[in-house]
C-alpha cells in the first residue's frame, strides 16, 4: 500500500492511494501516519476497511512528508562505492553514520530553501527505510520484520558547512528543507526487494544520477542489525541509505544549486519527487 500526507504545511491529513491511482482521505479512521499508526495491526485495519469508498482527495493537494512525529532521522554516507570514488574517499569498512535534525523535513515538492551564506548546497537522492516495528540489538536474519516501508529521500547536504566548517557532517546536512520525504511510504510487502530498485535524479531536466540501489555496500537488513547495537531503533525512525555517484561535488568542476533551478528525483516503485530552489 502507499500512505501519504496531504494538505497545507502543518494540518496534512493522512491518505491512501487506491488501486486506479486516486487519492482516498484516511482521516476518519487514522489520526495521522506516523510510529504510533505503523505500530497497529494494518493487515486487519484494512481487512475491514474498503478504500474505494474512502472520500476522495482533490489531486492537487499539497503533499507533506509521507510520516509525522519522527523521532530519529538517521543517515548513512558513503554507501555507494562510485560515490566514495568520486569523492576522493575509500569505501568504508563499517557504515558512516550522522543524524539529520527533524526540522529538516520537507514534503516531496516543497521548495529548497538555501540557507545564509550557503556556497555549496548539493543534492543527493536516497532510499529511505521507515521502522515500523521498535528494537534493540537486532539480529540480521529479523531486520526486515522491523520495517513498514520505504520512501524517496533528497538528502540535500551543504558541502562547506559539511566539511569545511570543523566538527561533524551534520551542521550541512540539517539546515531546514534539508529532508524532502515521500510522496509515499510504500509497505514492505510492496517491495519484495529494496536491493533491486533503480534511482535517479535531475538538476534542470540534466541527468547527474542515474543508478540501483543493488549497489549499496551495506543492505538493507544490515543497516538495520548494525545501528540498533547503538541506538535503539523506534517506530517512525527514519534510516536514509546513501547515495550513488553523481552529486555536485562530484562534478568536474563540481556544480552547486542556485535559486530558481529545479531538482527532480525519482526512486522505481516509490515515487517522484520535485523541488525548485529559493533563498532564504
Amino acid at each position: 500500500m502507499k500512505f501519504l500526507r496531504c494538505g497545507e504545511k502543518g494540518k496534512e491529513k493522512p491518505a491512501v492511494i487506491d488501486a486506479e491511482g486516486n487519492i482516498r482521505d484516511l482521516s476518519l479512521f487514522v489520526d495521522d501516519i506516523d510510529g504510533k499508526f505503523l505500530e497497529k495491526d494494518l493487515a486487519h485495519l484494512f481487512n475491514n476497511l474498503k478504500i474505494e469508498d474512502l472520500p476522495l482527495v482533490d489531486p492537487n493537494v499539497r503533499i507533506g512528508a509521507c510520516i509525522n512525529r519522527v523521532g530519529k532521522f538517521i543517515c548513512i554516507g558513503l554507501n555507494y562505492s562510485d560515490h566514495a570514488k568520486e569523492v576522493n574517499v575509500e569505501s568504508p569498512a563499517e557504515p558512516v553514520v550522522f543524524n539529520k535534525w527533524t526540522s529538516a523535513i520537507s514534503g516531496p515538492n516543497d521548495p529548497i530553501v538555501l540557507p545564509k551564506n550557503s556556497v555549496k548546497t548539493d543534492w543527493e537522492v536516497e532510499l529511505g527505510i521507515i521502522i515500523g516495528k521498535s528494537g534493540q540489538y537486532i539480529p540480521e536474519t529479523e531486520a526486515m520484520d522491523h520495517v513498514a516501508g520505504y520512501c524517496v529521500i533528497n538528502d540535500i547536504s551543504e558541502r562547506e558547512f559539511q566539511l569545511e566548517r570543523g566538527g561533524s557532517w551534520d551542521k550541512g546536512k540539517g539546515c531546514d528543507s534539508f529532508g524532502p520525504i515521500g510522496p509515499y511510504l510504500v509497505t514492505r510487502e510492496d517491495i519484495p526487494d529494496p536491493h533491486q530498485l533503480s534511482l535517479w535524479l535531475e538538476v534542470d531536466g540534466i541527468r547527474y544520477q542515474d543508478s540501483s540501489t543493488e549497489n549499496m555496500i551495506f543492505s538493507v537488513p544490515y543497516l538495520i542489525h548494525y545501528l540498533s547495537q547503538f541506538m535503539s531503533l523506534q517506530a517512525g525512525d527514519i534510516i536514509s541509505t546513501g547515495t550513488p555517484a553523481g552529486v555536485g561535488i562530484g562534478q568536474n568542476p563540481p556544480v552547486f544549486l542556485k535559486a530558481g533551478q529545479v531538482v527532480s528525483l525519482g526512486i522505481e516503485g516509490l515515487g517522484q519527487q520535485s523541488q525548485q530552489v529559493v533563498n532564504f
